[in-house]
């Protein structure tokens, strides 16, 4: 395998549980607010459920770009009035759609990072608004040495010009770049551009019915359990970097 300089990651649900997080914001808010009978993980589901077609509204010209900040606060609104929720006044809206600034990270993550950090650059690879993103770094303690949003190419996953984008960022060889991702589709749009692969899956992403992205579905060049079994096939040990 080419030697890697750079490892990429997917970040919701790769290494954040947005899901948890998500219907763990919204009970707080729902305590704060008296606000009763909700299930908040469907509603989780749900806010989540209208993020890849307003991102293809985007990729069709039927809305101009805009960061998954706005698109998540639109699809807030909707959700809002579906699931019978009152009261929520601008500011308190705002607040709630910044859950997704504090989303959770897996427990493998921070520590599996700090590992590939100490032989690798590490960053992000994500549909993720910058800010977004680097709200969640200091507040979840995730330690990047950068940051790539879909905000940096104005085109979201799995838009080839995010990808090539990334490998022009990192000097242009495609194989010295691994994207490490919990879905397999991700991954295979990586692959497609001469990136490298790791496959991290997380089964209990969309709550314990989960049907997809339960296993690898091609041959990715690192098949792990977590960030921290990916650093251990790349050959970094806990031991070795005083962990």
């Amino acid at each position: 395998m080419t030697p890697v300089k750079a490892i990429l990651f997917d970040v919701f649900g790769t290494v954040v549980d947005w899901r948890t997080s998500v219907a763990d914001e919204g009970r707080a808010m729902a305590k704060r607010q008296g606000i009763e009978g909700i299930d908040w993980d469907a509603f989780a589901d749900a806010w989540r459920a209208g993020y890849h077609p307003a991102m293809d509204r985007i990729r069709l010209g039927e809305q101009p770009w805009t960061t998954n900040d706005r698109l998540h606060r639109e699809r807030l609104d909707e959700i809002l009035d579906e699931f019978g929720i009152t009261g929520l006044d601008e500011d308190e809206r705002e607040e709630f759609n910044c859950a997704w600034h504090r989303l959770t990270p897996w427990p493998d993550s921070v520590l599996g990072l700090a590992l590939l950090k100490s032989r690798y650059t590490i960053g992000t690879l994500s549909n993720g608004s910058y800010f977004l993103l680097a709200n969640m770094a200091k507040h979840s303690g995730l330690p990047w040495d950068c940051i790539l949003s879909a905000d940096n190419f104005r085109h979201f996953k799995p838009d080839l010009e995010v990808y090539r984008g990334a490998i022009e960022l990192f000097g242009g060889v495609p194989g010295e770049v691994m994207l490490c991702a919990a879905h397999n589709g991700d991954l295979a749009a990586a692959r497609s551009h001469g990136m490298k692969t790791a496959f991290v899956p997380r089964p209990t992403e969309y709550g314990p019915d989960q049907i997809t992205d339960l296993v690898p579905e091609d041959d990715w060049d690192i098949i792990a359990d977590g960030i921290e079994g990916v650093a251990e096939q790349l050959g970094v040990l806990r031991e070795d970097i005083g962990f």
